[in-house]
């Protein structure tokens, strides 16, 4: 078994109002359900803004440390779950289930080694 990271790209702004929100999070709350009672869950996790964000770079001998993302864009990965899959299918499968959830973009991959630790 490999296990597969389903990240989450979320668009930047605002979070949505109550009536928008509160049914994509129920869908969310079922799909974790459904990916727990199949023995498939391994670890999920919301992450807070990007601008909570602290990004450590390599310069010469020293590592230079700056507030914000990465990469500016309008979207960032606003969650993520990791799931163990037999193969890539099943992993796609997960992703579209959560894809429906979310109302939002998934990227599916493998992780190195299919390991989590």
């Amino acid at each position: 078994m490999t296990h597969y990271l389903l990240s989450i790209y979320q668009p930047d702004g605002g979070q949505p109002e109550p009536e928008i929100l509160d049914p994509i999070m129920k869908d969310v709350a079922a799909f974790q359900e459904e990916v727990r009672s199949a023995g498939a869950w391994v670890f999920n996790g919301g992450l807070h803004p990007p601008s909570s964000a602290t990004v450590m770079r390599p310069q010469g001998d020293d590592v230079l440390v700056t507030d914000g993302p990465y990469l500016e864009g309008k979207e960032h990965i606003g969650g993520f779950t990791v799931v163990e899959a037999e193969d890539l299918d099943e992993a796609l499968e997960w992703g579209r289930k959560l894809a429906r959830a979310t109302t939002l973009p998934i990227e599916v991959r493998p992780l190195v080694d299919g390991s989590c630790g």
